[in-house]
């Protein structure tokens, strides 16, 4: 599934959009950061425990803005790789979602929702 999720113009860097995306009937909660021109896009999702990185308020990054840290378990992560780097899931990975820039817009692919025969 392929959703618009902002317009290219609208995202400064080290700036985050939090957005909402369906897999198998569920709504997801998702976010993309623009990390100085390079755009990411993960489920918003701790790998600690299944809890948000941000308390609703839309802040992914840490206070230096060169990590992203989950505010309930103080879990740091890379922002290009989603890498956790410290905190008490060391070693995992945030569930990347694929981003697509068509025309000035920017577009959110979740890969597990797409339909097998490759149609979009």
């Amino acid at each position: 599934m392929r959703m618009r999720v902002a317009s290219l113009a609208d995202l400064e860097p080290r700036s985050t959009r939090k957005f909402e995306i369906g897999r198998g009937g569920e709504k997801l909660r998702a976010f993309l950061a623009n990390h100085d021109g390079k755009l990411v896009a993960y489920l918003n999702r701790c790998q600690h425990l299944p809890w948000p990185l941000d308390w609703d308020d839309g802040r992914f990054y840490g206070r230096d803005a060169e990590l992203f840290v989950c505010h309930t378990h103080g879990a740091l992560y890379e922002p290009l790789s989603g890498l956790c780097v410290a905190g008490p899931c060391a070693g995992a990975h945030l569930e990347r979602l694929e981003v697509v820039i068509e025309g000035g817009e920017v577009y959110v692919e979740d890969p597990i929702s797409r339909d097998p025969s490759g149609a979009r």
